[in-house]
């Protein structure tokens, strides 16, 4: 089997995560997180902190939403803003986000990515 080592060029891979906590670019974050392409690497406020993901939305090919631990739905609240916003969003549990974020970004797609902690 041939493997292929994954390349992030001008982009921010999801480097490890763990209690509370992720590893962006070598840079160390504690609780919820968002990335966006244009926005790059910010604490996000959780369900209610829509602005950066609607203002680039549009550009984006979807937003993986990593629930935590395990996968929940998201907030009817949440999901209502996004699909009228016209933004796709994937929920499902922490570290699959991640991992698909990855996959994706290192494909050059326009991916952003909401995390909660495990």
């Amino acid at each position: 089997m041939q493997l292929h080592e994954m390349r992030f060029p001008d982009a921010l891979p999801v480097d490890s995560y763990g209690p509370g906590f992720f590893r962006v670019g070598g840079q160390v974050i504690q609780g919820p997180l968002l990335i966006l392409p244009d926005s790059g690497v910010r604490s996000w406020g959780g369900w209610e902190d829509t602005a950066l993901i609607l203002a680039e939305g549009p550009r984006l090919d979807v937003v993986f939403v990593g629930t935590g631990a395990q996968m929940a739905y998201l907030p009817p609240g949440f999901r209502a803003v996004m699909e009228d916003a016209g933004v796709g969003v994937e929920p499902m549990a922490t570290p699959s986000a991640c991992r698909t974020y990855n996959v994706l970004l290192s494909e050059g797609r326009r991916v952003g990515l909401a995390l909660i902690p495990v």
